[in-house]
């Protein structure tokens, strides 16, 4: 009987020690593929979507400074955990403390892990990202309390989006930092900034980090563009530009391999790597699986460079946004935006749970 008892209590612990806390919060990070308008609150930031025809199929119509026509992969992931219908800007006065109890964004838009990045877009750096989730640590604090807000950010996803325009402004088009790095020492680079990054979020608390690679960057209609008028062997021709797309599988090699280094050092905390490479380039290979038609034009103006500023009241916009891969020249439609949070919660949420 003893032995029975013993078994059981040693069952029951190691059951209790394998059983996950839900998901209490979504804190994300990164660049305009995740800012639902923190950059509208940023004096002279480079990079805004608070003007239409940005919004167009979110609810009335707002431009709330999504770089989309609706929806961010990350409120639809929101939605799926069952936190919020829509994950905020940090920055919005109208956030209350309470609601930084279940998630928030402190993305914004032509942010990077490369301070030069910062600076030609003036934008939130990733590292001033993790002061402001620090000063929201203060803020929970004072409204529910030290313990609830040590539990909800212990059992958060901390969902990070960033490298994008590291490559595309300082390597691939401005070409400033190709003057210093190989593709694949720039990668190391970047990625060794993002691991300061996710250390400084576990220091403060964060256990559960889902760190999403990058798209296929060679895809996006103003690279497809800018690689059409170059004296290239895409001279003339609406492709995907491989060597760009090359570079960009050997960051996500690097990423994930720094996220198993992670794992090995960190044992107490969770760290899954979201593979939106391989669901993009199949959207955009095989567009009609899933209702789309036109993948390498943006539905805004002409589609080949509009974005941001240029994506205005003066630009037409196509018919059907859902039937486009991309809603302006970089940013992707809230179709596919739905199809991206689908593949994470796939292949990257139980990883996390």
């Amino acid at each position: 009987m003893i032995t029975l008892l013993i078994f059981i209590v040693i069952t029951t612990r190691a059951s209790a020690a394998n059983t996950s806390e839900p998901i209490t919060a979504i804190y994300v990070f990164g660049d305009s593929t995740v800012d639902p308008g923190n950059n509208d609150y940023i004096p002279n930031a480079l990079f805004r979507a608070n003007h239409a025809p940005y919004g167009e199929n979110f609810p009335n119509r707002v431009a709330t400074g999504r770089f989309s026509d609706g929806l961010l992969a990350t409120d639809f992931i929101a939605n799926y955990l069952g936190l919020k219908e829509l994950v905020p800007a940090y920055a919005d006065p109208t956030v209350t403390d309470h609601d930084l109890l279940t998630g928030v964004s402190f993305a914004s838009a032509g942010s990077g892990l490369d301070d030069l990045t910062i600076q030609i877009s003036n934008a939130i750096g990733l590292r001033a990202q993790v002061l402001n989730f620090e000063q929201a640590i203060g803020r929970m604090e004072r409204a529910a309390g030290i313990n609830k807000t040590g539990w909800t950010v212990e059992n958060a996803m901390f969902l990070i989006s960033a490298g994008s325009n590291d490559l595309l402004i300082n390597y691939f088009d401005l070409l400033i930092r190709e003057l210093m790095f190989t593709p694949s020492s720039y990668s190391d680079f970047i990625i060794y900034r993002l691991q300061l990054i996710i250390e400084s979020l576990y220091e403060l608390g964060g256990r559960r980090f889902g760190v999403v690679g990058l798209a296929p960057l060679g895809c996006l209609p103003i690279q497809v563009s800018v690689a059409s008028i170059l004296p290239s062997s895409h001279w003339l021709q609406r492709v995907c530009v491989d060597q760009q797309n090359f570079d960009v599988q050997v960051y996500n090699e690097r990423l994930q391999n720094l996220l198993n280094h992670l794992q090995s050092q960190y044992p107490d905390a969770r760290f899954a790597y979201g593979d939106l490479y391989n669901p993009m380039m199949d959207m955009i290979n095989n567009p009609h699986n899933y209702g789309l038609e036109v993948t390498l034009e943006g539905c805004c103006g002409t589609g080949i460079l509009e974005a941001g500023e240029l994506c205005n009241v003066i630009d037409p916009i196509c018919a059907n946004p859902s039937t486009y891969v991309f809603w302006d020249s970089i940013h992707p439609t809230q179709a596919t935006h739905h199809v991206l949070a689908n593949a994470l919660e796939t292949n990257m949420i139980p990883n996390l749970l």
